[in-house]
């Protein structure tokens, strides 16, 4: 890839720096941006700007195209909200435990107490962290996974994706290579 131009602008506190490729492949343009505190001449941020792409892994096929989606739309929000994010995976992982789990409570929290006998107990763990690390008690709307934008603890968002990576495997990946590698 050859670099097509580079941009800085200064803002009130941090310079932006902006880098403009072409893909050698597709051609396509592709824009990355990095932030510098002008204080302390620290680089803060690193963004992918265009095209909108994740750092994680692609989801599963065997994960359903609704799920796919959702899990999707929170990792490409991430680097820009975690509050947005973390919103869209708590709605991600209450329609896992929906579809997969087969809960039938209506909010996230129940849910999760639902399903946590079913789960062997490296995924107990992780589902049940979900609710320790989300603070349901201090922040009754996560349990209720409404979707609402609410502040998140550092690392919040990105654990619920690595959660959902987990029950994606469980749920839909083994059962899938079992059943594709079972005599019949």
């Amino acid at each position: 890839m050859q670099r097509a131009k580079y941009l800085t602008v200064d803002s009130k506190g941090e310079q932006h720096n902006f880098e403009f490729w072409e893909c050698p492949t597709c051609e396509k343009l592709i824009i990355k941006e990095s932030r510098v505190n002008k204080k302390n001449n620290s680089q803060s941020v690193v963004f992918m700007l265009y095209p909108l792409a994740s750092q994680r892994q692609p989801v599963p096929q065997e994960v359903p195209a609704k799920l796919a989606k959702m899990y999707e739309e929170a990792t490409l929000v991430l680097p820009f909200s975690e509050e947005a994010s973390a919103a869209l995976s708590r709605r991600c992982l209450q329609a896992v435990l929906l579809d997969a789990g087969k809960v039938t409570s209506k909010d996230l929290a129940p849910q999760i107490d639902e399903v946590l006998p079913q789960l062997p107990t490296y995924l107990k763990t992780q589902v049940d962290a979900v609710r320790n690390i989300g603070n349901f008690g201090a922040h009754p709307n996560k349990s209720k996974a409404s979707g609402e934008i609410i502040e998140v603890e550092v690392g919040e968002a990105e654990w619920n994706l690595d959660v959902l990576d987990a029950l994606f495997d469980f749920y839909y990946v083994q059962p899938a290579k079992i059943s594709a590698s079972s005599f019949r």
